[in-house]
């Protein structure tokens, strides 16, 4: 029998993307993970300081499960959720709508967080990193996951005395889960300019021209940037005038607070909901400098021109600062520098996107163009104000009660319009400004350079000359004259030689009077032939031996 050949089997090896994917987590897996530990850490923070607050209260209500409840209604309402409580004296359920904006921070900013963390985006610099995981997958899990907490929280709180609405807690909770986690998945991609585009498509056709274009992303960039401004100024001007109205009202604010509880745990839970609702303080009064105000019931209406306050309002340190039952007076009217300021603002962001001065390629938009990126400035910055009223008022009961903080759509409609006012001539005025100190550097530069650039090719020249050597004349010697007298009248600050110094070279040669062939063999033989030639035709005729006076040539050296 022959020889067997030896055969050894290898077994194939992974490519290095499949080696990859065996390496890392699967991006499903783990995006569901993170969308259930951000939903776990929003409830659980609130969960410990409940109990923490239960253990340390020295009249406790109800055993742990109730303290539970109330975190986990408290988790629910921080999402938007609206809650009705049962336990009312009258037996009727009351709702409670009002979501503190601290509160919704917290949740918003840990889906961002996961959804950043699951898309596991390898740095810039890195070159076998594996790829990033897919958008989708990200966003698919984060969201899954999250309401895979969600809906088991509200199902346990769906028999306690403080319980969700369901229909809020359907549209809700997966709006808070999904918009968090798309901003942090397009974060994490490098922020596209297609994915915004494509969402935009839904936008009304004048608000689509405004935004698409040649330079889309640069109008929206610079909309956004100026909105965001202007809705930063209106908070915090709210804000300032929050705190001046406190300081006004001191004494009632602190009788407020001492006659809600006399244990330091209870007035400990006090401050901390009385901070909690600053951010929505801080939207009530910007809708009041704004000038629809806000409503403290139905018939209450509370604004820059007239104050109604409702008189059975609950003793509460933030509600201690509303404005006086009255008309309007000049210290109530100082509120309308607040959006004043803002709408400045807003039209200076515009104004430096449309002559811009410190990028590469530097643009300029026409007026009308300015113009119409303020009006999307103006609706960018009326929707986040809608959204903010919308989420800082609601119900906090029935009947009187139904009505309870600013009207969205009045304060985004009033916010819309403040910006479109004074924002419009700031940013034209701004724009023009720009522009002609543009104009002014630009006349100034061009010619600037051409002495600068003409002083150097002089100079280059002079050297050239002086190198050269020396065969141009006197005309060169004036023309070079000319040079420096115009160099001197166009830049005084370059320092030069003196007009002695000058008058000192002028009076050397310019020819030079021994070339360099004049020592070589055949210009002496020609020069001694011609000198023997002139004395030949001198000689008399009694000389025959030539002119005595000239000497023979040197012999010709080897």
């Amino acid at each position: 029998m022959a020889g067997v050949i030896p055969m050894t089997v290898r077994r194939p090896s992974l490519s290095p993307l499949l080696t990859r994917l065996r390496d890392r987590s699967p991006g499903l897996a783990a995006s569901l993970l993170g969308g259930a530990v951000a939903a776990g850490l929003g409830l659980g923070s609130l969960a410990v300081l409940l109990m923490v607050l239960w253990v340390s209260s020295p009249y406790p209500d109800s055993g742990p499960g109730g303290a539970l409840h109330i975190a986990a209604a408290l988790w629910l309402l921080a999402h938007g959720v609206e809650l009705i409580r049962t336990d009312t004296l009258s037996g009727a359920h009351m709702p409670v709508g009002v979501t503190p904006l601290l509160l919704l921070a917290l949740p918003v900013w840990l889906v961002y967080r996961a959804a950043r963390v699951a898309v596991d985006a390898p740095p810039a610099d890195a070159e076998d990193a594996p790829p990033p995981v897919p958008a989708r997958t990200v966003w698919t899990g984060i969201v899954l996951g999250y309401l895979a907490v969600g809906g088991p929280v509200a199902l346990y709180c769906a028999g306690a005395e403080l319980r969700p609405a369901w229909p809020w807690v359907t549209v809700c909770l997966p709006l808070v889960a999904a918009g968090p986690a798309a901003a942090g998945v397009w974060s994490a991609y490098g922020r596209p300019r297609d994915p915004v585009l494509s969402m935009l498509v839904v936008l009304p056709r004048p608000v689509r021209r405004l935004v698409f274009g040649a330079d889309a992303r640069l109008r929206l960039g610079t909309a956004v940037r100026a909105a965001g401004a202007a809705t930063t100024v209106l908070f915090g001007g709210g804000a300032l005038l929050l705190g001046a109205s406190l300081v006004w009202h001191g004494g009632a604010a602190r009788a407020s607070f001492l006659q809600l509880t006399e244990g330091w745990t209870g007035r400990f839970a006090v401050l901390l909901l009385g901070v909690a609702l600053i951010p929505n303080a801080a939207v009530w009064a910007a809708s009041y400098a704004l000038g629809p105000g806000f409503t403290l019931g139905a018939g209450h209406a509370v604004n820059a021109l007239a104050s109604d306050p409702a008189p059975l309002l609950p003793p509460f340190p933030l509600l201690a600062a509303v404005p006086d039952p009255g008309p309007g007076a000049p210290p109530n009217w100082v509120a309308g520098l607040v959006p004043v300021v803002a709408g400045v603002t807003a039209g200076w962001f515009v104004a430096r996107g449309a002559v811009a001065r410190d990028e590469p390629e530097p643009q300029r938009w026409s007026a009308a163009r300015t113009a119409g990126v303020v009006l999307l400035t103006a609706t960018v910055c009326a929707v986040l104000l809608a959204l903010l009223a919308r989420l800082a008022g609601g119900p906090l009961g029935v009947a009187a009660l139904a009505r309870f903080g600013p009207l969205w759509w009045q304060t985004g409609g009033a916010a819309g319009a403040w910006t479109a006012v004074f924002g419009m001539p700031v940013a034209l005025v701004v724009r023009a400004w720009r522009l002609r100190g543009r104009r002014k550097r630009g006349g100034e530069t061009p010619a600037q350079g051409k002495t600068k650039e003409g002083g150097e090719a002089k100079g280059q020249g002079k050297v050239k000359e002086q190198g050269k050597g020396k065969g141009k004349g006197k005309g060169k010697g004036k023309e070079q004259k000319r040079a420096k007298g115009t160099q001197t009248e166009t830049v005084p600050a370059v320092p030069g030689p003196t007009t002695d110094e000058e008058e000192l070279y002028d009076v050397l040669p310019a020819d030079d009077p021994f070339p360099p062939n004049w020592h070589d063999d055949l210009a002496r033989a020609s020069r001694w032939a011609a000198l023997r030639e002139a004395a030949t035709l001198t000689d008399t005729a009694d000389e025959p031996g030539g002119h005595p006076g000239v000497p023979e040539p040197p012999a010709e050296p080897v």
